[in-house]
This record gives structure tokens, C-alpha cells and sequence, in this order.
């Protein structure tokens, strides 16, 4: 295990054709935020212009197929992995990956993304293999260096983020073989199983950094704990999850709907015992309560849709794909881009209107289609988040490709 030294200085000027060496290849979070931010931006950009009827697609997949891949398996993927990449190496001690292998890594994801819009004409789903390809050498890859890590460390209570990770890389490329082959029921299914992952990977990261970032924000004298809930939750979802993918795809009679309440439930005890009434004065900390709030909200939502119409299960899914997954990922982004390029934990007011906007949209998305169009709350929706991430990309770019305030490495 190669011990980490913290104080090792960047170089004052880098040679701009060393890019190996650029600030923005020393971490995964540098590159890996960046390119989330872009895609959330650029992708629900081209997902509005389509809802408006000022663009057309020509795609051998559904647009509809192709907006919750890439916002799922593109953004929330790479922004995840970033996030442990980088974390893993304060766990652990050990280096994370940086410069060339880093380079490859993003090459490659920024390649899959690409690859969707690729035409053969003798060949019409060339652009979904070469995508299946891409996604599945680029999920492997990053496993592969939080694995090396990990086990160099002999971290065994981080091991099951490799086990999500790999139930992700799973889904994605289950999900594109489904649509290369025409099911696309089935494939929805699977992207709609998808999210629930992520809500697992998101209910385990919060209940790390939720409480510790609460006590350390408000200077509390020590942080809320709740490890038998915490236990609860992991299993309970895990047995959600299973439920509902053996409900979609196999086997229609069994309903998981209690399960997931249970869960929810849970969600939303923790959230009403880490919650604390100074976090309002704290937008990187009420960003982070609010989006775990909507998790517990969002489940209990999906759980109530197995039995009535009125509460549709896409409009609940997206509370939690858009008011959990990206609320909490800007959040994160935006604390861990300042704490670990060694700046203060300061934001400037559109930060916290970018933070609102995310919370708006996703009751936009969630609730509005209940009382007006529903095609209309989408764009209203799609268009605050294209806000909200467009501040985020002029507040954090310079923070991402600059090198640390204190002329550290990392």
C-alpha cells in the first residue's frame, strides 16, 4: 500500500502539453464533476429541445429510452464514482487514480456518450454496441481502481459500494441489450430498478455524511447516530430492490409496494433525527436534508402508486431522481469541490438559488402534472434544472481545472 503524501507540493507552472500533469487529471472528482455538470446540463438541454418540438430525433432507440439512460447510468454514474473515487483515497490511505489511467477512463465515458449519435447505414444499432462497449469497459475500469484500492486497504466495511457499483454495470448493460433487442418494457424496468440502486447508494453515502457534516457545520458537540436503523434500512431496501425487479420483470403478481413504504419510512425517521433548525442558515447543508427528505418522500410516493392511479409511478420516480439524486449530487459536488481543493465551505447566494431551483423542479416534476399539463410541468421542470446546472458550471469550472488554494496535490 502506497502511503499518501498530503503536503506534496503541485509544480507553480505546468507546461500546458503536459497534460497528464494539469490539475484537473489529479483527482476523479475534478474531471469526473465536470463532465456530470456538463451532461446534466448539455443532455436535458437537448431533452427540452425535444419536448418543445425544436428538435427531432433520429435515433435507432427512444428519445425517452435514451434522456433516462444517460441521466441515470451517465450522470449520476460518473458523478458516484467520482465521489468514491475520491473519497476511498481518504478511507483508505491510498493513492486514487490521476493522470493518464484517469484520462483514459473519462476518454472512454466521454466516448460512450458520443457514440449514441454515430449513423452506420448498413449497420443500424452500430451505435448502440459501440455504447454497450464503452459503458461496460468504462464501468470495469472504475471498479477496478476503487477495488485495488479498497482491497490494498483491506477496507471491508467499503466493499459493498463495489457491490453496487458492479449491480449498476449490470443493469446498464442488461438495460442496452434490452433495447437492442427491441424490449423496451422490460428495458424500462430495469432503468426504473436502476434508480432504486441509487437511492441504496445514496441512503448509505448520506448516512456517513449527512450527520458528521451537520455536527461540523453547526459546531454540535457530537453527531446524530442511528446504526440499528441504519442496518434496518440497508436490508429492507436490498429486499425492495429485489422485489420490485422480480415484480417488473418476472413475476406481475408481487408487489413490493409494502417493502418500499417500510423503507421509506425509515428514510424519513432518519431525516426527522439528523435534522436540526440551523441547517437553514447553511445551504450546503439544507441542500443535503431536503434532497434525503425527498428520498423517504419519494418511496413512500412509489409505494402508494401500486395502489391508486392518482399518484402515477413515473411522476413519484422523479422526486427521487431529480429532488434526491440531483439535488444531492449538486450539493456534493459543490462541498467536495471545495474542500478538497482546500477553499472554505463559502458559496455564493446563486449557488443557493441554483440548490432551490433542483428542489423546485423536482416538485415541478413530481406534483405539478397533477394539477396542470403534464407535458408542460416537464418543460417548466427541465428547464429550472438547466438553470440550476448552469450556475453550478460557471461557479465550479475555474474550482475543478485550477490547482488547490494551497498548492497542494489533489
Amino acid at each position: 500500500m502506497r502511503p499518501l503524501n498530503l503536503t506534496e507540493p503541485m509544480p507553480a507552472h505546468i507546461a500546458i502539453h503536459h497534460v497528464t500533469k494539469w490539475p484537473l487529471w489529479m483527482l476523479a472528482f475534478r474531471p469526473y464533476f465536470l463532465a456530470g455538470g456538463l451532461l446534466a446540463f448539455l443532455s436535458i438541454g437537448y431533452w427540452l429541445l425535444i419536448l418543445t418540438g425544436y428538435a427531432s430525433w433520429h435515433l435507432t432507440m427512444p428519445a425517452t429510452l435514451w434522456h433516462a439512460h444517460e441521466m441515470l447510468f451517465g450522470f449520476a454514474g460518473v458523478v458516484a464514482v467520482g465521489f468514491l473515487l475520491t473519497a476511498a483515497q481518504t478511507w483508505t490511505g491510498v493513492e486514487s487514480i490521476s493522470g493518464k489511467a484517469l484520462m483514459l477512463l473519462t476518454f472512454v465515458w466521454i466516448s460512450a456518450r458520443l457514440a449514441f449519435f454515430i449513423k452506420l447505414a448498413d449497420f443500424a444499432n452500430a451505435n448502440l454496441w459501440l455504447v454497450t462497449v464503452l459503458q461496460l469497459a468504462w464501468w470495469l475500469g472504475v471498479i477496478t481502481a476503487l477495488a485495488n484500492m479498497l482491497i490494498a486497504a483491506r477496507s471491508k466495511n467499503n466493499y459493498p459500494f463495489l457491490v453496487i457499483l458492479g449491480v449498476l454495470c449490470a443493469l446498464n448493460t442488461l438495460y442496452l441489450l434490452l433495447v437492442l433487442n427491441n424490449n423496451m418494457q422490460l428495458a424500462l424496468a430495469v432503468v426504473d430498478t436502476a434508480v432504486l440502486v441509487v437511492s441504496l447508494l445514496v441512503g448509505i453515502v448520506a448516512g456517513r455524511v449527512i450527520p458528521f457534516f451537520t455536527a461540523k457545520g453547526l459546531a454540535l458537540s457530537e453527531q446524530v447516530r442511528t446504526p440499528k436503523i441504519d442496518k434496518a434500512m440497508l436490508y429492507l431496501s436490498i429486499l425492495a430492490i429485489t422485489l420490485f425487479f422480480i415484480s417488473k420483470l418476472f413475476l406481475s403478481s408481487i408487489s413490493p409496494a409494502l417493502i418500499v413504504a417500510m423503507v421509506a419510512a425509515l428514510h424519513l425517521i432518519r431525516a426527522k433525527l439528523w435534522w436540526h433548525a440551523n441547517v437553514l442558515k447553511v445551504p450546503l447543508l439544507w441542500s443535503l436534508h431536503f434532497s434525503y427528505f425527498a428520498l423517504g418522500a419519494g418511496l413512500m410516493m412509489i409505494a402508494f402508486s401500486f395502489y391508486t392511479s392518482v399518484i402515477p409511478f413515473k411522476d413519484a420516480l422523479h422526486l427521487i431522481t431529480i429532488g434526491t439524486i440531483g439535488m444531492m449530487i449538486l450539493a456534493m459536488m459543490t462541498r467536495v469541490s471545495l474542500g478538497h481543493t482546500g477553499r472554505t465551505l463559502n458559496t455564493p447566494k446563486y449557488i443557493s438559488v441554483a440548490f432551490t431551483l433542483v428542489l423546485v423542479a423536482a416538485i415541478t416534476r413530481s406534483i405539478l402534472p397533477l394539477i396542470i399539463a403534464p407535458h408542460f410541468a416537464w418543460q417548466i421542470s427541465a428547464l429550472l434544472w438547466l438553470v440550476a446546472f448552469l450556475l453550478f458550471l460557471i461557479y465550479c469550472t475555474p474550482i475543478l481545472t485550477r490547482r488547490r488554494v494551497d498548492g497542494r496535490r489533489g
